[in-house]
């Protein structure tokens, strides 16, 4: 009698669940070291567990984001450096939601990719989890999808997805940003998680490889610095919120940088004056503009160009609300201030950049 034909199995159609298991495995530790009062630091069930009433709250309202890093994901891959990403994709949700004076809660991630590999996809996760801890949130669950047929060669996607409270009486922006508030700038790490698709292009165009020392910083390769992780503004944002009660609004300058950003804060009406000679240009954005030949507004409306995050206050305030951030070990600057706006332009730059 002949043998029945044995038939095909899910590991042969290119999932190995056996993978995911071993990454759940490899991870557990990870996940354990975000753990937070409300959080259950357990992973592994249907859902994750947060107990608001642990975290301390007594009339909150929930506040939630949910972001990727764009093309910086194809740097990683090239470079095979895979340990930051993870810190740039809590990054770009969290300093999203203390713009709305909210404390990061919990954190979940996806991960996706054509075959997965338990130990790449690990350190993508430690970097989830050290950004997890400067953020102050528990890392509480995530997916893992392992698609065959949708992704190629060793491309993988990322996405992450925040979840914060604030009391419902200190929301930001609050209401009583005015004429006349002063606009200062906290500083950038590098290009953060914005601007990859244009980066590229300019490498391309530079004909330097990753691999190559950093025209713009010595002792690191280019793609080591192109890959500088997002700074988590979440800390020091809380700090000063809650130590000064002087905190209006807050911006988190990202894809659009100033020109897109700053007005989302704004009352009808009101608009920035920015004095770009006091920008605190990183060299990485000197030489994306030489290398690129890229103009100045085309700079300020893709790349931080060297503010991360803007923060409003009034006049009497400034100073206080500059030394808590300084405490905090941001680097502050003062930009400008807020105005009436004309013709239609919601900011409008004195100077120029430094990009010389």
């Amino acid at each position: 009698m002949a043998e029945k034909r044995r038939g095909l199995t899910y590991a042969q159609a290119g999932v190995d669940i056996d993978a995911g298991n071993r990454m759940v495995e490899l991870i557990k530790p990870l996940v354990r070291a975000t753990a937070r009062p409300g959080a259950d630091s357990e992973i592994g069930g249907f859902g994750g567990i947060f107990d608001l009433k642990q975290a301390g709250y007594r009339d909150p309202v929930l506040v939630a984001a949910t972001d990727g890093v764009g093309t910086k994901l194809k740097v990683a891959v090239e470079t095979g450096r895979h340990d930051t990403i993870g810190i740039d994709l809590v990054a770009m949700s969290v300093n999203d939601l203390v713009v709305q004076g909210a404390e990061p809660l919990f954190f979940l991630d996806y991960y996706a990719c054509r075959k997965l590999e338990p130990e790449l996809g690990a350190a993508v996760v430690a970097g989830i989890s050290i950004g997890c801890r400067e953020a102050g949130c528990a890392l509480i669950g995530g997916e893992t999808a392992e698609m065959p047929g949708v992704y190629s060669g060793d491309d993988y996607d990322l996405a992450g997805f925040a979840v914060g409270a604030v009391e419902r009486d200190a929301v930001l922006p609050r209401t009583d940003i005015a004429e006349g508030d002063v606009i200062i700038g906290l500083a950038s790490s590098g290009v953060h998680s914005n601007g990859y698709s244009l980066v590229r292009r300019v490498v391309e165009k530079s004909g330097l490889s990753w691999s190559t020392p950093a025209p713009f910083m010595n002792g690191k390769s280019l793609g080591e610095s192109i890959l500088a992780p997002t700074r988590i503004y979440v800390k020091s944002c809380l700090a000063a919120i809650r130590g000064t009660k002087a905190v209006k609004g807050l911006a988190h300058i990202t894809g659009g940088g100033f020109p897109d950003n700053i007005p989302r804060v704004l009352p009808k009406g009101l608009g920035a004056r920015i004095n770009l000679a006091a920008v605190p240009v990183l060299p990485v954005f000197k030489w994306l503009a030489d290398a690129g030949g890229i103009a100045q507004n085309e700079m300020l409306r893709t790349f931080n160009c060297g503010i991360g995050m803007i923060v409003i206050v009034s006049a009497k305030d400034s100073d206080a609300v500059m030394q808590a951030f300084t405490r905090s070990g941001e680097k502050v600057v003062t930009l400008g201030h807020v105005g009436k706006t004309s013709d239609g332009e919601r900011v409008v730059y004195d100077g120029k950049l430094n990009l010389g």
